[in-house]
């Protein structure tokens, strides 16, 4: 399908495809419509399950909920939303984002310099049921290198807004952890911008609350930058967990591998994957590849896939997309039995072994296991 000099290829149920690229950004919520689901970026859940977040006025997560301990190499401070850095690397694309933008008063500065040997935690805890906003705007200096962990629990309801600037020959891997209360709403728009040769890692690991809602953007601005983004995703009865990355593939010679994976369980158990990628003109040299694999585990669980590629130049080294969501492989099972283990252990080896190769990707054992033990606990759930 041939649109605005785009190539599009798509899988998943017709709907009216929006261009990526032409996606409204704003950081005032009038500029957004009410959300209803006939939109297309909202089309997979009701407005109910926002619990505010889509309001013009919310709360504010300030210094009580968000907390770190001070490390070398890196600075911490809170500063003015008006500050000319925040909004650099990317502002809102929905409503949800441009109401946590607006009503964000601070920004929480992380600023790294050199190389950093341990990983950097931020711990974001809720303790209210009322709609607040959050901003957080993290700068990797020219040559740094660092790991920062975002871990976010207890109960809230969350509209947030991370930029990460990647400065030239920069490496900075991010991990983010959503482990919330059962009762929780997250819903958080992450932005990235690559400088040359710079790298990022970027890893999304959720498995609580009753909604949330992630979708990080890359865009490359110089030659030579690399970026893997993984997730992985456990979704029980009645939660929903949606996904959409996207990388902008703006400089030429860069390259980007998305891979997420997830598993359900329950009735009602819904989970998103919408990935984009799109290829401008002026990348010529681009290598990319997005990947989604989702595995229900019983009825009633529901998985919606679907990966999107905007092309705008044929030179290009290879640009490809694989999506399926399906159950247990009968042959890995029939394997684990026939060497005597019982069925509902062989099931579990299989999930465990499906979800871990993301975890362990971050190259963070503490987060490796401590969300294995997560996962330990999901799959003991009914």
């Amino acid at each position: 399908m041939s649109q605005h000099g785009l190539t599009q290829h798509s899988h998943g149920s017709f709907v009216p495809l929006q261009i990526r690229s032409e996606r409204q950004k704003s950081t005032s919520v009038s500029d957004f419509p009410a959300i209803d689901a006939r939109q297309d970026l909202w089309r997979y859940l009701a407005v109910e399950q926002l619990k505010g977040l889509d309001a013009d006025v919310l709360a504010e997560y300030g210094e009580s909920q968000v907390t770190f301990q001070s490390q070398p190499g890196i600075s911490v401070s809170w500063i003015e939303s008006t500050d000319s850095r925040v909004g650099s690397v990317g502002i809102p694309e929905e409503r949800v984002a441009a109401a946590a933008y607006t009503n964000a008063s601070k920004t929480l500065l992380v600023e790294i310099n050199g190389e950093v040997a341990e990983p950097f935690k931020v711990n974001i805890q809720g303790n209210s049921s009322e709609a607040s906003a959050l901003h957080v705007f993290v700068k990797a200096n020219k040559h740094s290198q660092a790991t920062v962990i975002f871990n976010y629990s207890g109960t809230g309801i969350l509209g947030e807004n991370i930029e990460f600037k990647v400065e030239d020959e920069a490496r900075l891997n991010v991990v983010s952890v959503q482990n919330w209360d059962a009762e929780s709403v997250h819903v958080s728009a992450h932005f990235a911008s690559l400088g040359r040769n710079a790298w990022l890692k970027h890893t999304v690991a959720t498995f609580g609350g009753s909604l949330v809602r992630i979708t990080p953007v890359t865009t490359f601005t110089a030659p030579g930058a690399e970026v893997e983004m993984n997730g992985v995703y456990f979704a029980n009865s009645g939660q929903h967990i949606e996904m959409r990355p996207f990388v902008d593939h703006a400089a030429p010679n860069c390259k980007s591998r998305v891979t997420y994976k997830g598993a359900l369980s329950g009735n009602k158990a819904h989970t998103v994957w919408i990935g984009d990628v799109l290829i401008r003109v002026a990348a010529e040299g681009t290598d990319t590849y997005e990947l989604n694999r989702n595995l229900l585990l019983t009825d009633g669980a529901r998985a919606d896939s679907v990966p999107n590629l905007e092309i705008e130049t044929g030179e290009i080294l290879g640009a490809g997309h694989a999506s399926a969501s399906g159950r247990f492989d009968d042959e890995q099972l029939f394997y684990l039995q026939a060497r005597g283990i019982d069925p509902l252990e062989a099931k579990r080896l299989v999930v465990m072994g499906f979800l871990l190769e993301i975890l362990q990707r971050t190259g963070v054992t503490e987060i490796a296991e401590s969300l294995t033990g997560v996962l330990e606990e999901k799959l003991g759930r009914d």
